[in-house]
């Protein structure tokens, strides 16, 4: 009891010290005791401009404004908004008591200030940013003390104090409890401009987000929620979220469970939602207590299209990346780019290293496609065990190992753009059977799964055999066949595409030399002379990867070429004499890799399946090294 008794005296001795030294400043801001009016009010003009100004608190405190009223109504008492720099935003009270206040100029505009009318509630509040209650003589001018005026400053949600509210009334009506009602309406307007600021910020998110409570009633609705569903805000707060999430119970039931609920692929089938949506659930938890829970979404495509947008779900290359000028190139080019805006499924035939994913990709940037997704997937690279859920993608639970809420294959992420087949030749003839199937029919069942999803996608495939061979000797389909090569295309071999070689191996040159930050090299004579008779079976890309060797070693090679009317083979140095100072001056494990690995293939006529059997490692493990390298077939 004495405890608080001393707190009661400390606090009336600290208000005592805030009232004499607000006088002392009055003093000296030189206004009178007689004073009856405030020394600055804005214009017109002014006020309207500052009422803009302040638009946000006006809107808000205007509300508990009228609230604070009802209760008041009749009191004798009218309240008064003032933003930060104690100027008056807005007057509310009975006519009677509103219409003193507009007798000593109280009015919009008018500044309470202490250098403009002396000591007051409404000054003390905003100079002190602290709740106080100022009656009679406590104010400086003698107009102002047959008040009791109480007041208390607004904070924004940083804490910066941008307005104030006052209480004021007849003196006789001094009561405690009238600065009580002050603060609680100030804390309420607090409340709910932090409210707003939470929701601006829920809004600005580019998913969709509600709040539930634990009976399933919608709270709250951001913007793109609604957006996303098609619906208005009124059309679902404070109604039941079956509508928007039918497998509520469930997901609140995992959730309430402590179970992890994250990236889940729903679907929605009725009047309102009629689309495959993923979505997260978090519980809302209120003094350890758990309320409801909030919902993160946003439809499927909308996934799968960021995904894209991180991942190799986009052509780079365009016809202008096809150096040469020779007529065989340009005939291929000028034919692609007519063919591009048509959806035709392309077959594209060619050596290796001739460029066939390079005009795939063309095609695509060429093509009314070239907004969404180009997906490229090597058939020949992935087991056959996995080809199926790697195209149509799978369930959740299909299989072991299968990732929760199941996965979109490449037909999926490639919806409305182009799926790149390569090596379609090492499909396996069942896989060929559902590639088919979904050439024809347009849509794609996941395994484990039997929703049919539709997709638009254009197919271009390409291959370095000869399919009508392959097809003869049973290895490839012909239906199959027939299907993909409605517009066919072959690349000639750099050997058919005369005048060409010269200008690939000047752009390589500077190319290689940027890449490796070396200097532009002078090729050595007999290397050139060499190079030119060359007959290149790897073609571009082996004559790629040649330069680079070039450039490494300042024009020089460690490489020969064979007499290429004999053999359109090429080999490193057979000497081992040579090879030995040579790797040991040049190379590092890295490029002794990556030589062996060109080499193999080489060898092998670039058949993956061989030249990883000579490596002695898997044809995944190889793929994952000509990535890692660089090195294309």
């Amino acid at each position: 009891m004495g405890r608080i008794f001393k707190l009661k005296l400390e606090n009336k001795k600290n208000k005592i010290d805030i009232i004499e030294n607000s006088h002392k400043r009055s003093i000296d801001y030189g206004i009178e005791k007689s004073r009856i009016f405030p020394k600055k009010v804005l214009n017109p003009e002014e006020t309207i401009n500052n009422s803009k100004k302040n638009e946000k608190l006006l809107n808000i405190a205007s509300r508990f404004m009228r609230t604070l009223y009802d209760f008041l109504k009749g009191s004798g008492f009218f309240i008064v908004l003032l933003d930060s720099e104690c100027c008056i935003l807005k007057v509310l009270g009975d006519d009677d008591v509103v219409k003193e206040a507009l007798d000593l100029n109280m009015v919009v505009g008018a500044y309470m200030s202490e250098n403009s009318i002396g000591t007051n509630a409404m000054s003390i509040a905003l100079k002190e940013h602290t709740p106080i209650q100022i009656s009679e003589n406590e104010h400086f001018t003698t107009a102002y003390q047959r008040w009791t005026c109480s007041a208390a400053p607004i904070h924004d949600i940083d804490g910066t104090v941008i307005g104030a509210l006052n209480l004021t009334g007849d003196k006789q009506k001094v009561h405690q409890h009238t600065l009580g009602l002050v603060v609680a309406a100030v804390k309420s307007i607090e409340n709910q401009i932090k409210s707003e600021y939470m929701n601006s910020i829920v809004d600005s998110i580019s998913l969709g987000v509600y709040v539930m409570n634990k009976d399933g009633i919608v709270k709250t609705i951001n913007k793109e929620a609604c957006s996303i569903l098609g619906i208005k805000e009124e059309d679902i707060v404070d109604k039941k979220v079956d509508i928007i999430l039918p497998d509520w119970v469930n997901i609140f039931e995992k959730v309430k469970k402590g179970n992890i609920y994250n990236n889940i692929e729903v679907i929605l089938n009725n009047e309102i939602a009629k689309a495959r949506y993923n979505i997260s659930a978090t519980p809302m938890e209120i003094d350890n207590e758990l309320r409801g829970m909030v919902i993160v979404f946003t439809k499927i495509q909308k996934v799968i299209k960021f995904a894209n947008k991180y991942s190799d779900g986009k052509a780079v290359y365009n016809f202008e990346n096809f150096i040469g000028h020779s007529k065989e190139i340009k005939k291929v080019i000028d034919y692609a780019k007519l063919i591009s805006y048509s959806s035709s499924t392309v077959l594209i035939q060619g050596e290796s290293g001739t460029g066939k994913e390079l005009l795939a990709q063309s095609i695509h940037n060429y093509s009314a496609r070239n907004n969404n997704t180009f997906i490229a997937i090597n058939c020949g690279a992935i087991p056959e065990s996995l080809i199926e859920s790697e195209l149509f993608g799978y369930e959740d639970g299909s299989f072991t190992g299968a990732r929760k809420g199941g996965c979109a294959g490449k037909f999926e992420l490639a919806n409305r753009g182009t799926l790149f087949l390569d090596e379609i030749c090492e499909m396996s003839l069942n896989m060929q059977v559902n590639l088919l199937r979904v050439l024809q029919e347009g849509y794609i069942t996941r395994v484990g799964g039997n929703r049919i999803i539709p997709v638009d996608v254009r197919i271009i495939a390409a291959t370095y055999k000869n399919l009508k061979k392959e097809v003869e000797e049973g290895r490839f389909r012909a239906d199959l066949f027939y299907r993909l090569s409605v517009v066919p295309i072959k690349i000639p071999p750099l050997r058919e595409r005369e005048g060409d070689l010269p200008v690939l191996i000047e752009h390589f040159l500077k190319v290689k030399a940027k890449k490796l930050n070396k200097p532009l090299p002078i090729v050595n004579a007999n290397v050139y002379e060499k190079m030119l008779n060359y007959n290149w079976p790897g073609n571009v890309r082996e004559l790629e990867n040649c330069i680079e060797n070039i450039v490494l070693l300042n024009g020089e090679s460690t490489m020969v070429f064979e007499d290429s009317k004999k053999n359109n083979t090429i080999n490193e140095i057979t000497s081992n004499k040579i090879l030995s100072v040579e790797s040991k001056k040049f190379y590092t494990l890295e490029e002794s890799e990556k030589n062996e690995i060109i080499r193999s293939l080489n060898q092998n006529q670039h058949n993956l399946t061989k030249t990883a059997k000579t490596l002695g490692i898997t044809r995944a493990t190889l793929y994952s090294k000509m990535k890692k390298y660089d090195i294309h077939r």
